[in-house]
């Protein structure tokens, strides 16, 4: 089936439609950085198909610039990345780009979620107006003219929880309308990348469309119990401490990470193993919520802190500003403000005493350790945060896949 991405990131929901064997026209991303990840990763492709991956893992591992790297993948393999961003002045010009690549071939699908910040519950507390006047609100009806112009079988639109209430509903309300006059039919469910094998807690809706012409039924998915913990997810990673990088893995691959397809036993390169440097005080103030958690299993409060500690004045809200990746269980949702500090991804070693690195945080969202975030460490986080889980995306794209070949 023949697929564009929107509003891509760095692609963890087309990683995972990949992997059901579908081919993309078009990745369409605004962000720079994470447009470059997307190109990375269709050299990867090309070269692991061509048997070269000795060029792939040469530029990962820093013995070969980006500008050589390019050098060796033929040009078309990047012509699917398309970095800019879906407004009315740019929409003509994606469409061309589309239509060049897809050659006169039907779009069979579209997927993507538009940026998740005016609909965020987190978001709208934070500005005066609610997100209210945010243009980001209504980037779903760029959307729809894609849906308009393709005309594809299926459309699948994902989102945070706070798309429901939004504009108390209102947005979500119109927008299930919009498609519905655009000739699809929709259903959504609220699904816990959890109960798909990804080791953490992230509650995302994912909307599906289909024309009106196909008789399509949103799937049933089979909740995945594999009890694997953070400690089996992390089994294999060196000890680093905080601002340390260390890509020598320790030990050979695990059956967690073949089961949730993060390295294989042929991938012996670990890359982006680097942690954040901490601040003493904030060392410190790992060290207990790390030694709370572990003696008497419960979460530091901030108004708990020792006064030397404690920096912020407010004692009665938000003291919830610290948080531990847990061994033993999965972990919290990865957010995209992972970028800015790793305070509420505290590593659970305290041996260790440091935020979690950034192939940690990939790992935590299932991505691969093949996978290779571009740009810096900062941006690399906010790639991962704002990602869709590929083992969940691999497992709704073979469904989708089963169901459509079944009307076939």
């Amino acid at each position: 089936m023949n697929c564009i991405d929107l509003f891509a990131g760095a692609g963890g929901l087309s990683e995972g439609f990949h992997r059901a064997g579908f081919k993309f026209f078009a990745h369409v991303e605004m962000d720079e950085a994470a447009s470059l990840t997307l190109k990375t990763r269709q050299a990867c492709y090309y070269l692991k198909r061509n048997n070269r991956l000795d060029i792939y893992i040469a530029y990962i591992s820093g013995n070969i610039s980006r500008e050589e790297f390019y050098l060796q993948i033929p040009d078309t393999v990047f012509r699917s990345v398309i970095n800019a961003e879906i407004n009315e002045e740019t929409i003509n010009s994606i469409f061309e780009q589309i239509d060049a690549n897809r050659r006169g071939q039907d779009v069979d699908i579209i997927i993507g979620g538009p940026p998740c910040q005016a609909y965020s519950v987190i978001g709208r507390s934070r500005d005066p107006k609610g997100m209210s006047e945010d243009k980001r609100n209504y980037l779903y009806k760029e959307y729809i003219k894609f849906l308009m112009r393709y005309t594809p079988k299926l459309f699948v639109f994902e989102n945070v929880l706070g798309l429901l209430s939004a504009q108390n509903g209102v947005i979500f309300n119109n927008m299930k309308k919009e498609f519905k006059n655009a000739g699809y039919n929709i259903d959504y469910k609220v699904l816990n990348a959890k109960e798909f094998g990804v080791l953490e807690h992230r509650k995302r809706i994912i909307l599906m469309g289909w024309r009106e012409d196909i008789n399509f039924k949103y799937p049933e998915f089979n909740v995945i119990n594999n009890n694997y913990t953070i400690r089996d997810l992390f089994k294999d990673l060196p000890v680093i401490k905080s601002g340390e990088c260390s890509n020598l893995y320790k030990e050979k691959v695990t059956k967690c990470l073949e089961d949730t397809h993060i390295r294989t036993k042929e991938w012996d390169v670990l890359t982006q193993n680097i942690s954040r440097p901490n601040n003493e005080r904030d060392l410190e103030i790992y060290k207990l919520y790390i030694k709370v958690w572990n003696e008497e299993g419960r979460k530091l409060k901030y108004n708990e802190l020792p006064e030397q500690l404690s920096t912020h004045s407010n004692k009665n809200s938000f003291l919830d500003r610290f948080n531990i990746v847990p061994y033993d269980n999965i972990c919290h949702t990865v957010v995209a403000h992972i970028a800015k500090d790793g305070h509420y991804y505290i590593h659970p070693d305290i041996n260790q005493n440091r935020s979690i690195s950034v192939r940690e945080a990939a790992r935590i969202q299932s991505f691969p350790d093949d996978y290779y975030f571009e740009s810096s460490r900062t941006a690399a986080f906010k790639q991962i945060g704002n990602a869709v889980p590929p083992l969940m995306a691999e497992i709704i794209a073979k469904e989708i896949k089963k169901k459509v070949n079944e009307l076939l």
